[in-house]
């Protein structure tokens, strides 16, 4: 029986790789100059970012370079959750940003729900951290993959182990 598996997975190489490439052209700019601006990773995979910077507006701009090159690199952007930047009695910024990887069990089920509420030809089943859709049909999995494809997630979403 086909059958394929949607999940939610990060690089994790290509995170360290653009946290170094940001920490790098922010020692370069003109405008981070004399300032103690950077980018530290830490987590068990690095999946927590924390943004160090003098003010808020720097802390910001921080942000939007390290998005940039996140992107460069091919790493989704939908699975930053940016925290409020907190600024410290000195009056240095620190801004917290974890990088979401796996499926949590309240999207897991909208997604199963989603496939269900479309009366398609096919059962989906959460799996840990992914929902497994099982159906006799190859076409019948295509039409799944489009239908998650078409849907606001929040979260990037990729299509694994599609087996016949």
């Amino acid at each position: 029986m086909p059958s394929f598996d949607i999940v939610s997975e990060v690089d994790w190489q290509e995170v360290k790789n653009a946290v170094a490439q940001a920490n790098r052209e922010i020692s370069a700019r003109f405008d981070f100059k004399g300032s103690d601006a950077r980018v530290e990773q830490s987590g068990k995979e690095g999946e927590t970012l924390t943004i160090h910077a003098d003010d808020k507006y720097k802390a910001g701009q921080v942000l939007d370079v390290l998005r940039l090159k996140l992107a460069k690199r091919e790493v989704d952007v939908q699975c930053l959750k940016v925290g409020e930047a907190a600024v410290s009695p000195a009056g240095k910024a620190v801004q917290e940003i974890t990088v979401r990887h796996g499926l949590d069990a309240e999207l897991a089920r909208a997604v199963v729900k989603e496939i269900k509420t479309a009366k398609m030809k096919v059962q989906a089943s959460i799996q840990g951290g992914q929902v497994r859709v099982s159906g006799k049909k190859r076409d019948d999995l295509q039409a799944a993959i489009s239908l998650i494809k078409d849907g606001k997630w929040g979260m990037p979403l990729q299509y694994v182990n599609f087996r016949d």
